[in-house]
């Protein structure tokens, strides 16, 4: 039976049994590879993204960067050694940054090491030329010297042992130490050959490690992002050397002493510290200036903690670096605040308002100067204007004349204590605006027409909001705007009035306003203001308006500033406040006085001013009922004059009518039949037609009463 056993054979691969001769069966076609879905795909794609841009790839690609550029850098120092070492590369730089920083006498000195440096290289040279034969004698002279000192030597041992064989024992002994040295190097040089480069590659990386020749984007996070680091004089030639300013970094690259020379001491300045540079020939402020961002950054700093001026000395720009987070820190409240016994003197004082950016206190002198501040909204800009009055108030000789065109409360704490006080937004406030500032203008001309040598008292008027005021499209009886910045408008043609004299005889002008243009802020009002003050800006045209052009050249930068976290930060242009020689602006952090301690301010000043009745204009009219009023002061007349009827009303109600003006007369009768009208060349009133008004009116008036 067993012959009759047919063996079967397993496949290894499928785990069948089959017969021998038997072939596995074959597919009739080959099916061919399927296309593979879309989003097969995108899983390794996702994955190969998700390497390259993880923080683990990113930190390894610095890493090699970093040490690669170390490598790079410290070549490059080396290579650049050697070359000033063996050629006079060094001297002819020291000679071109003496020359150029004028000091000639230093660069004939250099000259003069130049001129000995070639002659002793020249000497050298020569040397050589003659050092081969020199050479060969010398290895000659030696050779023989030295097999006859071990002969002689040989010589000695061999009379002093009595046996010849010790005459070539000094010579044997110096060729088996040559066979040993040479053993040791043959067993030695594999590996020196092997090591050598690898020490070698070391060595300049050390080189660039120690000159940081890495990047700012290479060093590590902890490094690159060191916050509060110093200021050294080798950080800031880095920064001014990475700009990207293609001859600055030459210029520095060539300086023997690496650029040190263009840094003069850096001082503490209050939160920071501060340095002069001297920039080399070629390279201009305004570049520098236009890389602010970027210096910012080179030195570890944020853009508004970095700060470019032009002092006096040509080529020459004043860096202030805060201290790393120290202008986010609040300064303090107001001394207005703190001292209850605080006086103010409005010829001879200076107000305290703030502190600048080296810590010391900022006071700003307002005698005889007209005032315009402007910026974005709610940065600050009224804070800022009202604590400059709220101490000049405590000067009881100065009057306060204010029209708050914004009408929020903001000037409240000024009734009592100023002459007239307009708030509001409407038109009807502008106009009354408009009255006072041509009110002013006129106490201007009645001062200018007194005696010679008559003392005045001061006359201050604030319009807060002033672009309201340019931008009303109101116009009076004669067709005449109140608005507007042309020779029509009224209150362009005020303002100006009392920019061109008022300081001569005190009368003077505040105005704050915000986002200046060429129509809510007109170039002769703006340029007429000698102290102007500018918070944060949107665009440097805007800071251009606002503090002038040679400001902004000077460096002022209130566009620069941050919006929302630099409230109450001002760029002061004025001769009123103590500016760095050289400097055409000054940036201060105001002190902040909210509006319950601005009342509480005004409270102590009211104390010294009692007896102040002020006329005061606000959204909420008085109960009181004009057309009434005038039928009741009209009397029993047939027609009286408009300017004797506001006379009447003054007297009837000083409060209400004290200010009143034509203008606000015709406002209260347009619409009611009882307008004035011209008889015999005059404005008048007719009481007849008044009567019919009133009994007319749908409320029914009080005419009965009246009559």
């Amino acid at each position: 039976m067993t012959d009759n056993v047919v063996p079967l054979f397993k496949d290894p691969t499928t785990g069948t049994y089959t017969l021998p001769g038997d072939t596995p069966d074959t597919p009739a076609a080959a099916t061919p590879n399927p296309v593979r879905p879309l989003w097969v795909w995108k899983r390794p794609v996702r994955g190969l993204r998700a390497a390259v841009t993880s923080e683990r790839t990113r930190t390894a690609a610095r890493l090699v960067a970093r040490h690669g550029l170390y490598v790079l850098g410290g070549t490059r120092i080396t290579a650049k050694r050697a070359w000033d070492g063996r050629t006079g590369s060094r001297y002819e730089r020291m000679i071109r940054a003496a020359e150029a920083a004028g000091n000639f006498e230093e660069a004939k000195e250099w000259e003069d090491r130049l001129t000995r440096f070639r002659a002793a290289r020249h000497h050298r040279r020569m040397d050589l030329l003659k050092a081969p034969q020199d050479a060969v004698k010398s290895v000659a002279y030696g050779t023989g010297l030295t097999i006859g000192g071990l002969l002689l030597l040989g010589i000695v041992l061999a009379i002093a042992n009595k046996d010849a064989s010790w005459i070539l024992a000094p010579i044997n002994a110096v060729m088996e130490a040559i066979a040993a040295i040479v053993h040791v190097a043959t067993v030695v040089w594999g590996p020196a050959v092997t090591i050598g480069p690898w020490l070698a590659l070391l060595a300049l990386w050390g080189v660039g490690r120690h000159q940081q020749t890495a990047p700012q984007w290479a060093l590590p996070a902890q490094q690159r992002d060191s916050v509060g680091a110093p200021i050294t004089p080798s950080i800031v030639v880095t920064a001014l050397r990475d700009l990207g300013i293609s001859p600055l970094r030459k210029a520095i690259n060539e300086m023997g002493d690496a650029g040190a020379q263009m840094l003069g001491p850096i001082r503490i300045a209050g939160c920071g510290v501060e340095v002069d540079v001297t920039l080399p020939s070629g390279v201009s402020t305004e570049e520098v200036q236009g890389r602010r961002r970027k210096l910012a950054e080179n030195l570890a700093r944020h853009q508004h903690e970095v700060f470019i001026t032009i002092p006096v000395a040509a080529r020459t720009i004043r860096l202030w670096i805060a201290d790393s987070g120290a202008l986010d820190e609040p300064i303090g409240p107001s001394p207005l605040m703190l001292d209850k016994a605080v006086t103010a003197d409005y010829k001879t004082g200076k107000a305290i308002w703030g502190q600048d950016l080296r810590g010391d206190a900022a006071m700003l002198s307002l005698y005889q100067r007209m005032l315009l501040i402007t910026g974005k909204s709610n940065q600050g800009k009224t804070a800022a204007l009202r604590a400059l009055a709220l101490w000049l108030a405590f000067d009881r000789t100065v009057e306060f004349r204010i029209a708050d065109l914004k009408g929020v409360g903001d000037w409240g704490m000024f009734d009592g204590m100023a002459t007239t006080l307009i708030q509001g937004p409407t038109d009807a406030h502008v106009i009354r605006a408009t009255e006072m500032v041509e009110e002013l203008a006129e106490e201007m001309d009645r001062r200018i027409q007194c005696p010679p040598g008559t003392v005045f008292t001061p006359l201050v008027g604030i319009v807060d909001e002033a672009q309201v005021a340019f931008m009303c499209p109101a116009v009076d009886d004669e067709k005449k705007p109140y608005g507007g910045s042309k020779a029509t408008s009224r209150y362009f043609m005020a303002v100006r009035k009392i920019h061109n004299q008022g300081r001569a005889v005190d009368v003077l002008l505040w105005e704050g306003t915000q986002d200046p243009t060429d129509q809510n802020l007109p170039k002769l009002v703006r340029e007429g203001a000698h102290t102007r003050i500018s918070l944060v800006l949107g665009t440097e045209s805007q800071a251009r308006m606002a503090l002038g052009d040679n400001a902004v050249d000077g460096g002022a930068a209130p566009h620069q500033l941050r919006l929302g976290l630099d409230k109450g930060t001002v760029v002061v242009a004025s001769d009123g406040i103590t500016i760095p020689a050289g400097q055409t602006s000054i940036t201060v952090r105001t002190h902040y006085i909210d509006t319950d301690q601005a009342a509480e301010i005004a409270d102590r000043a009211k104390a010294l001013r009692a007896g102040i009745t002020t006329n005061a204009t606000t959204d909420t009219e008085d109960d009181r009922d004009p057309l009434a009023d005038i039928l009741t002061v009209l009397g029993t007349e047939a027609r009286v004059l408009t300017q004797d009827v506001l006379k009447r009303l003054a007297a009837l109600d000083t409060k209400a009518y004290g200010r009143w003006s034509f203008i606000d007369l015709k406002r209260a009768l347009d619409g009611t039949g009882a307008e004035p009208y011209k008889s015999e060349g005059r404005m008048t009133l007719a009481r007849d037609r008044l009567t019919r008004a009133l009994a007319n009116r749908p409320d029914g008036g009080s005419a009965s009463a009246a009559e």
